[in-house]
């Protein structure tokens, strides 16, 4: 029965990366935290990143099979991209861990309200723009600060890379979101490996999360092909699920800046 939340927690994260191809690490670390029971912020982040990674990956199937996936804007992005979660994670690690976390819920408030600010957008054209054999400058650049954040976080990046294709390359959102899985785990992986040589990974957790993601995320990309013309909707429900974590990790490490000289 101990391996349940963790189960259940990695369905939840799962069905959020095949829907929206983000939310994994921003739900994963405070459910890792607060249901899973972790009790060392930085052990959460690195546990959680490994799982997101494999979870990504293994919905970027089911994404590629229904034609979601747009390669070489992926790779941009996850090429490059890495190079900034290596940068980012060194960086975090460094960080008080409830400082981190007290930090990384103002980010997932800017985040909410961003994807309230895109309800309304309109789908991009169908093909990419920018990530062609010489990347466009924007392209690599919005590549390179989305790895940074990930890694400093420990996020997988999802939330910050969708809006960052449709911006940059003019991609339909759907197709942002199957894109966006391969940089979501390339991100993660990188993180999680960084935290690994600290000591800082659950194994056992991170496979029972992994386990649970996987139905989890099958299920989360059948319903973004279905639902790919109605996202205002699904983008209020979520920015609102996310203000709600956010407020909750606030209120629990709003003390260490308090506390601070």
């Amino acid at each position: 029965m101990s391996a349940l939340p963790a189960v259940l927690s990695g369905a939840g994260v799962g069905f959020t990366l095949g829907l929206i191809g983000g939310g994994g690490s921003i739900l994963a670390t405070p459910l890792l935290l607060y249901v899973v029971g972790i009790a060392q912020p930085h052990l959460a982040i690195g546990t959680g990143a490994l799982a997101v990674a494999a979870n990504a990956f293994l919905t970027l199937i089911g994404h590629t099979r229904a034609g979601n996936v747009r390669w070489r804007c992926a790779l941009v992005f996850a090429l490059v991209g890495i190079l900034g979660a290596l940068v980012g994670s060194s960086l975090g690690k460094a960080v008080d861990g409830q400082r981190l976390l007290f930090l990384f819920a103002l980010l997932m408030v800017i985040v909410g309200i961003h994807m309230l600010r895109g309800r309304t957008r309109q789908e991009g054209s169908a093909e990419p723009v920018g990530c062609g054999p010489t990347p466009s400058g924007r392209v690599v650049g919005i590549a390179f600060a989305v790895g940074m954040l990930s890694g400093f976080f420990g996020i997988g990046g999802g939330f910050l890379i969708v809006p960052g294709l449709v911006f940059a390359t003019g991609m339909p959102l759907i197709t942002a979101v199957g894109t966006s899985l391969l940089a979501v785990g390339a991100f993660g992986l990188a993180t999680a490996l960084n935290y690994a040589l600290s000591g800082l990974v659950d194994w056992a957790v991170a496979g029972e999360f992994i386990a649970g993601g996987l139905a989890g995320g099958v299920l989360g990309m059948r319903l973004a092909n279905r639902l790919a013309g109605y996202k205002g909707a699904l983008n209020t429900v979520f920015a609102t699920v996310i203000f709600g974590v956010a407020g909750f990790m606030l209120y629990r490490n709003g003390s260490a800046f308090a506390a601070a000289p």
